[in-house]
């Protein structure tokens, strides 16, 4: 049975079909408005690890691996991006708007359902550790004033839980802005707050390095009491740099958006680049100054972990955006499985006005509002669940790291791997073959590590 057919045409009758059919897409996304929504989800939780991240493998590997991610990321990308119309990629009559469907037209059913369940785990994933992040920073503000009115020794702490609430109650709200097509001003607002705190987190590094006449760190990263410990620290900061890089899931998702002519491929290669450029400049910035600042002490967390005390004012002003990027980050990662949801129920159900009926709700000072009953109540508890796995491990960098490695090679490298073989029909054993497949399985080594070592740090915590 099919996952669904990118466009209406002469394939079979599909399990899932594209879009609802009350639902008309218009497209009119250019590569600044593709670049804003990769933007948007590619530098959130991820960059405020990196000076940690940096800090455990040193001044050469730290740096490094973040070049080799952002170098497999912009090859996965191009690859990716050739799969949203088949069979050709610039001008295939059948579009694959979502991972699953270019999977299926490519792979297969089985394969399909596979990389299904892992795009819709990690996604939810990412809901988790958004969830997350925010409640550091809310705490994070609160420290900051508490810190400036009482002192840097002040017992200032807050618990977590109630911010976790106030953020999930947000995005139960955002919630409702129908699809990707409805919130490119989004995307754009929180693509300027993730501009404006990485450019602060640079700023405080670059200040503090300053002032300390010296640039702190080494060779070989921080020292542990133990070989292994540090294998598990090392192991754990490759997943965070991971996490910090791939959006494949909701690549084709992005490009579906986006204008013809010109093909949707070449617009989405050059967004692709312009995002990997940026984010790779931040990334480096705020890890090589954040470890510049700190060494061997960086914090977890670069604008929380209360590295920088003062100025105070900009601490909060910077915490208040990542909060900001977090609610739009979240939505952009969000999306993708509140789509498959509508389309999944509105073919299973085609005659449920429970499922396809529209109400209009008119609140006092406020438009109109269209709501449908199944997206109320779906999405009300996607919510509700991602901010109580949220209050159950409220661990940050343990939970990127392990979001990170265990998406990265199956859905970031694995499978763009196999439809690019499939989509410009690449011979078994041929030089590209064995190169490509070379590639897959050293990505393949590197996230098992990752892997082992982020269960284990996560396991650590919740024990300890």
């Amino acid at each position: 049975m099919a996952l669904g057919d990118g466009d209406d045409g002469a394939a079979a009758a599909p399990l899932i079909s594209d879009r609802p059919k009350h639902l008309t897409i218009v497209r009119s996304g250019t590569e600044w408005t593709a670049a804003s929504h990769v933007i948007t989800a590619v530098i959130g939780s991820g960059v405020l690890s990196l000076a940690w991240s940096v800090a455990q493998l040193g001044w050469v590997a730290g740096p490094g691996m973040m070049f080799v991610f952002a170098a497999v990321t912009a090859l996965q990308s191009m690859l990716f991006a050739d799969c949203y119309r088949s069979p050709d990629p610039e001008v295939g009559p059948h579009r694959n708007r979502t991972y699953a469907h270019a999977v299926e037209r490519n792979l297969g059913g089985l394969s399909a359902w596979v990389c299904l369940l892992l795009q819709q785990t990690a996604l939810f994933g990412y809901g988790i550790a958004y969830t997350i992040t925010a409640s550091i920073s809310c705490r994070a503000i609160l420290r900051s004033n508490c810190y400036h009115a009482h002192g840097h020794d002040a017992p200032c702490k807050y618990g977590g839980s109630y911010y976790m609430l106030m953020f999930g109650a947000a995005q139960l709200f955002l919630s409702f802005i129908p699809d990707f097509h409805d919130m490119a001003w989004l995307s754009v607002l929180a693509a300027v707050m993730s501009f404006s705190y990485s450019f602060i987190g640079v700023g405080l590094g670059l200040a503090n390095t300053i002032a300390n006449g010296t640039i702190k760190g080494s060779i070989t990263g921080a020292p542990t009491r133990t070989p292994v410990q540090k294998i598990w620290h090392v192991s754990q900061a490759i997943g965070d740099i991971a996490f910090a890089y791939p959006y494949s899931l909701i690549l084709l998702e992005i490009q579906d958006t986006l204008k013809a002519p010109p093909a949707e491929n070449k617009t989405m290669k050059k967004a692709s680049i312009i995002s990997i450029v940026v984010t790779t400049f931040f990334y480096l910035c705020c890890g090589c100054f954040g470890y510049a600042a700190f060494g061997s002490d960086a914090p977890g967390n670069l604008l929380t972990g209360f590295g920088f005390y003062e100025p105070y004012w900009l601490i909060d002003f910077a915490n208040a955006c990542i909060i900001l990027h977090l609610l739009g980050g979240y939505q952009v990662y969000s999306q993708p499985i509140y789509q498959f949801a509508d389309r999944f129920f509105a073919e299973r159900f085609p005659a449920s006005q429970f499922v396809n009926d529209f109400h209009t709700v008119k609140l006092p000072l406020l438009p109109a509002w269209r709501v449908n009953l199944l997206r109320v109540c779906f999405r009300t508890v996607y919510v509700a669940s991602t901010t109580a796995v949220a209050l159950a491990f409220p661990y940050f960098n343990e939970v990127l790291a392990l979001l990170g490695a265990l998406n990265f090679w199956p859905l970031a490298i694995y499978f763009p791997v196999e439809m690019y073989f499939i989509q410009r029909q690449v011979p078994r054993w041929s030089p590209t073959w064995v190169v490509l497949q070379a590639f897959s399985v050293v990505c393949l080594l590197v996230s098992a590590f990752a892997l082992v070592g982020s269960i284990q740090g996560l396991i650590s915590q919740k024990l300890g």
